[in-house]
């Protein structure tokens, strides 16, 4: 916008500037965020983003929520992520503090879909006018949680202000026409995270060790749950990937926080994805790394529907107004057969005879007493 010329050179003439290395990373990172082209030309997406008070993948993250009409939870994890979690976790009640974001998380296997969950809580705990204990059994503070409230609030009212809602209200119904869709707000958080994507390549049967699900990175270099994670001491995964938010890096380098993911948001909200052969056998990837077998038609399936959700998204991005789900329009039709095969994946289904990717982990036992009830 500035016709600055490249920005390596201009951020270098600063008297205190990053390193060489943190200012190619970052001009990297925005070339694959799409926020940037090669040249370094500012992109419709960049330009979004750049009017965002956020870091870039978040930003693209609360607008792919818009855009699917999921806003609500999106802004809570947005939020959370941007400031700090709500929870305080008084000394010696760490252990009871992680059962109870566990708890949260239910069957998820999601820190970040725990965030959503504590926040609706305590919602509704207000709207029962008993926040105060929810706040206290959950560990969670009351003032963070309503400086979370107040940021959401902000950032739709940006959102609207930019185009992408019909309504400044997070609580709008055209904006959360999507909000329960589990599936959905999974794939939105792996289009704001990606490329921070990890396979889990080892669990441990035996939850009492300190780490016991050990990960890849795309470097091949390996990476563990945090203990502090909903996802730590798990001993089974329906899918072997996760995005996650950052790295940390102490005496070990930890996934700080992070959702498993299926294979489709990794395929439709991913990088390139190609289809290849591999000893005879159909395979399609994302970004030559992340790779699943499939049958050639539904390789093909999955690749032309994406070539139409980027073209899409390109379109909406460049001329920002609030989604119509109107099934005669072309973009209700393609955004609803991505829900559809999101949907059904995550519920376990197979489409097409066929399940991509594949489960890690000894299934836990479900055992039932004489009454019949779960134990």
């Amino acid at each position: 916008l500035l016709k600055l010329g490249k920005i390596l050179p201009f951020i270098s003439k600063a008297m205190e500037h990053p390193s060489v290395a943190a200012i190619s990373h970052a001009i990297e990172s925005l070339v694959k965020l799409s926020a940037l082209d090669a040249e370094e030309n500012l992109l419709p997406l960049g330009y979004h983003l750049a009017r965002l008070p956020m870091e870039p993948h978040t930003g693209k993250m609360i607008l792919f929520g818009a855009m699917f009409c999921c806003l609500d939870p999106i802004l809570t994890v947005a939020a959370s992520l941007s400031f700090k979690d709500a929870f305080t976790i008084p000394l010696g009640k760490e252990e009871a503090a992680n059962e109870v974001k566990k708890k949260l998380a239910g069957s998820s296997r999601s820190d970040h879909i725990m965030l959503i969950n504590a926040f609706k809580g305590w919602e509704k705990s207000k709207k029962k006018g008993c926040a105060r204990t929810y706040c206290w059994q959950h560990f969670l503070s009351e003032n963070t949680l309503q400086l979370l409230h107040d940021m959401k609030k902000q950032l739709a009212h940006l959102l609207y202000d930019i185009g992408f809602l019909a309504s400044p209200d997070v609580k709008h119904h055209s904006s959360n026409k999507n909000s329960e869709n589990l599936g959905l707000i999974k794939a939105v958080l792996c289009a704001g995270f990606y490329p921070n994507v990890a396979q889990i390549v080892e669990v441990a049967n035996d939850y009492r060790l300190l780490y016991n699900i050990k990960m890849m990175v795309k470097d091949r270099s390996l990476v563990m749950t945090h203990p502090k994670s909903v996802n730590s001491k798990k001993t089974y995964f329906d899918s072997v990937w996760m995005v996650y938010h950052y790295k940390l890096k102490t005496k070990k380098v930890y996934i700080h926080d992070c959702t498993m993911v299926s294979p489709y948001p990794l395929l439709f909200f991913g990088g390139d994805v190609k289809i290849f052969k591999n000893d005879g056998q159909e395979m399609i990837s994302v970004d030559d790394w992340i790779q699943f077998r499939a049958s050639a038609s539904v390789a093909q399936l999955v690749k032309d529907l994406r070539h139409q959700l980027d073209k899409l998204l390109k379109v909406k991005i460049s001329h920002p107004g609030p989604t119509i789900w109107d099934k005669s329009k072309p973009e209700c039709a393609i955004m609803t057969a991505i829900l559809d095969l999101i949907a059904c994946e995550e519920k376990g289904y197979q489409m097409f005879g066929h399940k991509l990717g594949g489960s890690i982990g000894t299934k836990p036992c479900i055992c039932l007493d004489d009454d019949g009830h779960q134990h």
